[in-house]
């Protein structure tokens, strides 16, 4: 995109610029269209398993009901509750909605097609994901109010538990692909399984750790059924109790996209990402963010199957699973996954050959910076 900017006559600085921002702005109204159809289809398959309608009276089909809803949270007025901390109270939304649109600058949609493609993608994702808890606690803390604190504690706790084991099934990842790149991790998964599967969870050491993952991702996402933060017959509401109209509102999108960004993320570690099922030509005549987007939309599904069918755990269970269960499987895993790699030489054959000494490497060095700054 930069070098279209550059045809136009544009200086690589401003051509770079202007390619950044309009990226920006395609992947945030990509993610927030997304986030307005998957809670459309949300509730049309709680209705289905539930044997009623659901939205079909909005547009065709019900297919407006999303943005009608959007249209009337904008129009109602902002509640603030005199006894809250108003400069937290409006922040606390803002932060949970920033965070969730800013994990998704390092997440490949197809080859090539990422906002950012650094080398420590999945570090980041990992320390943005994180921040959203801010949100939640900041929610709780200047609301004021007895039940979105509780919420709020549950929430803090919830997710430093499950983070804990999704980082250590990520170093699983990580050990297979040898990279933190999230392109190269899904490249790395190309004809992974027998030389034709596309996708690393067909392995018996990352099959577990991917059960382990999408659990966790539900955890992390506060889904059901680990929906403590927002248990009606416990906390009303939650942290959300005390926000209306478009604070509310901010607060519905990141949780979407936050389940949108779990879904993508359980498709490109574990799945094959936008490469297709099968390492078998002709499946590449299908687009890459095709392969992509459908493997991420049946990964909703499967959420959205869980919360209509699976009854919410208790607090005591919910912390049970993630310390006694996941942290000790998890780990376990990362040290077995290790060790095989190391008995099999899958190290050795991924390593970079290092240079004959280290007079030949401070000769070297220079040169190939060189040679590549002007291939730049």
């Amino acid at each position: 995109m930069t070098a279209f900017f550059q045809s136009l006559g544009l200086s690589y600085e401003w051509a770079w610029t202007v390619a950044t921002l309009t990226g920006i702005i395609v992947i945030s109204l990509l993610v927030m269209f997304s986030v307005a159809m998957v809670i459309y289809v949300d509730r049309k398959v709680l209705g289905a398993i539930m044997m009623r309608r659901g939205p079909n009276v909005v547009g065709p089909f019900g297919l407006l009901q999303s943005f009608a809803d959007g249209l009337k949270v904008f129009l109602q007025e902002t509640i603030i509750p005199s006894a809250a901390n108003k400069g937290i109270f409006l922040l606390a939304p803002i932060i949970t909605f920033t965070v969730a649109l800013a994990a998704w600058a390092v997440i490949p949609f197809s080859a090539g097609v990422v906002l950012a493609d650094v080398n420590v993608g999945l570090l980041y994702i990992l320390a943005i994901s994180s921040m959203g808890v801010y949100g939640v606690v900041m929610a709780g803390w200047a609301s004021n109010s007895k039940y979105p604190f509780f919420s709020a504690m549950r929430a803090s706790a919830q997710m430093i538990s499950y983070e804990v084991s999704i980082g250590f099934v990520l170093v699983c990842v990580v050990l297979f692909a040898g990279t933190f790149n999230m392109s190269g991790i899904v490249e790395a998964q190309r004809g992974f399984g027998f030389g034709l599967i596309n996708g690393y969870v067909v392995h018996p050491l990352l099959f577990p750790m991917w059960v382990v993952f999408f659990i966790s991702s539900l955890a992390e996402t506060a889904r059901a059924p680990f929906d403590l933060t927002e248990a009606e017959s416990e906390l009303v509401a939650g942290y959300q109790t005390e926000y209306s109209s478009m604070s509310f509102a901010l607060f519905w999108l990141g949780e979407y996209a936050n389940i949108l960004l779990m879904c993508s993320l359980n498709t490109l570690l574990f799945w094959g990402g936008w490469l297709p099922p099968l390492d078998w030509a002709p499946l590449y005549f299908v687009p890459g963010i095709v392969w992509f987007l459908l493997k991420t939309f049946a990964f909703f599904l499967m959420f959205s199957w869980i919360w209509a069918t699976v009854p919410r755990y208790r607090y005591d269970q919910l912390m049970r699973l993630g310390w006694k269960v996941f942290l000790p499987m998890s780990l376990m895993f990362v040290v077995v996954t290790s060790g095989w790699l190391m008995a099999t030489g899958h190290f050795d054959s991924t390593a970079p050959t290092a240079p004959a000494n280290t007079a030949d490497f401070v000769q070297a060095a220079p040169a190939q910076a060189t040679a590549e700054r002007g291939q730049s």
